[in-house]
Parts: structure tokens; sequence; C-alpha cells
């Protein structure tokens, strides 16, 4: 009988072993406690960013920062190159990426998509003294922009405008861009508006855009195709920021490094 009892206890011991390891795993890998891994660009203010203590800032990563705190995620902010962002996402690194991505047409199929919540344009940077004021002048000028962006994409596309140019560049980040563009590298950048209104506030009169914008577009936040119920969990709780005021909130804390206020979709219906 007490053989009996001791295999009875050793059971019961292990059931509730099973129990408590099922339960910790069900935490750690549902919803609820869960770890959410945003991928972004560490040199695309007012998006993302290296703020001057070192630390990753960003509109984007605050309103992800925002989600994670109404759902009781914890929050990680995972800079990537961007040229090498769909390897982090389908190899599991990050959850999703979120970081003035452009929702392009061509993508719609390679991406589970949120609905837009920002409206941007391509632009064109240049010296103030340049004497390039047009779209025209850039004929036989040299134009750089970021590897794997969306102006790339834009200016690929475009069959007009591109073939006037004297060369298209491409170089990792907007800073090497702007750096370039300093030295006599190239003529003009290709650029999101938002990047370029930062780099221009901190050469005050260096710098102007042209009158006309390459292209418009929007940005959305994209996840990898299968996981649409992560991502619509997500998009309700941005929707909700937006509804409740803050998102306003905390988009007026990026207007001095460049971005629109008025350019969020989500505050504007």
């Amino acid at each position: 009988m007490k053989k009996v009892l001791a295999f009875i206890l050793a059971l019961v011991l292990m059931v509730c072993c099973l129990t408590a390891c099922g339960a910790e795993g069900s935490k750690n890998d549902g919803d609820e406690g869960r770890t959410f891994v945003v991928g972004f660009d560490a040199e695309f203010p007012p998006f993302g960013f290296i703020d001057e203590n070192g630390d990753y800032d960003g509109f984007d990563l605050a309103v992800a920062q925002e989600v994670c705190n109404r759902l009781g995620w914890t929050f990680k902010a995972q800079p990537i190159d961007w040229n090498s962002k769909d390897a982090e996402l389908n190899s599991g690194n990050i959850d999703c990426i979120w970081n003035g991505f452009t929702k392009a047409d061509d993508l719609l199929d390679d991406y589970c998509w949120t609905d837009p919540y920002y409206d941007n344009s391509i632009i064109m940077v240049v010296k103030a003294d340049s004497g390039i004021n047009s779209l025209a002048d850039l004929a036989g000028k040299n134009v750089i922009t970021q590897a794997g962006s969306s102006a790339l994409i834009a200016l690929e596309a475009d069959t007009e405008l591109t073939p006037t140019f004297g060369d298209l560049l491409e170089c990792a980040d907007y800073n090497s861009a702007f750096l370039e563009l300093d030295n006599g590298g190239a003529d003009a950048i290709a650029a999101d508006v938002g990047v370029a209104n930062y780099n221009m506030s901190k050469k005050d009169g260096a710098y102007k855009i042209l009158d006309e914008a390459v292209s418009s577009e929007v940005y959305a936040i994209g996840f990898r195709v299968e996981d649409t119920e992560l991502a619509n969990t997500v998009w309700e709780q941005v929707k909700a920021i937006a509804a409740d005021g803050t998102m306003e909130k905390l988009a007026k804390n990026y207007v001095e490094y460049g971005l629109v206020v008025e350019s969020l979709s989500l505050l504007n219906k």
C-alpha cells in the first residue's frame, strides 16, 4: 500500500510540474507577456534614430512602445540594415518592420500589411546655393539615395526623370547621403520629406527642398504574411491610440525632428 501511495504521489507531482511548465510556455509564446520585436532603421528620423543619449528613439518606436504598454507586452526595438529587412523578418529575428515603411503596390503580397498611418512624399534635397531649382535641372547631375529605400524604388520605376540623371547612386543610410552632398560626391538627395526636414534643421539655410515632389506614398506596418492575428492585434491598439488623443501627444514630441503631424492619416479620419 505504501508503494502504491508513493507511486500515486509521484504521478501527481509529475502532472503538477508538467502543468506549470505548460502554463509558463503559454505565457511566453502567447499574446500575454510576449516580447514584441520591432525592426527599424536607426538612421531614419523622425521615425527611428539614436538620440543624444545614445538611446533608440523615434515616433514609430514611441507608438510601438505604447501598444506594448496597453497589451502587457515587453517592447524591444531592434535596429536592422534596411537593405536586409526581409531576411530579418523571415528569419524570425523581428516581428514586424515598423519604421517609415512604404506600403507600395508591388509589395502588397509580400507582407501582411496594416492600413496606412502616415502620408509621405519623396522629395529632392539640394544645396541652397547649387543653382538647382527644379527636377528638370537635375539633368546630368548625380542623385543619391538610401539602398533599399522607397525613394530608390520610386526613381527606378520613373522612366522620365531618372534617365536624365548623370548617375543614380546608393548609400547605406541618409547620414552618408548628406555627407556626399556636402563634399560634392552628389548633387541631390532623393529622400522621404521627414528625413529631409530633420537633416535640414541641423544646418539651417544650407539646403533646400525642390518644390516638385518625386512621388507620394503611405507608411504602414509590415508583418510576415502568415501573422495576420498579430497584425490585427497591433493595429487595433494603434487605432485606439489615435482615437483617444495619445498619438497626437506623442507626435508633438517629434515635430522638431521633422515629423509632420498633419500627415498622420489616422488623425484626419
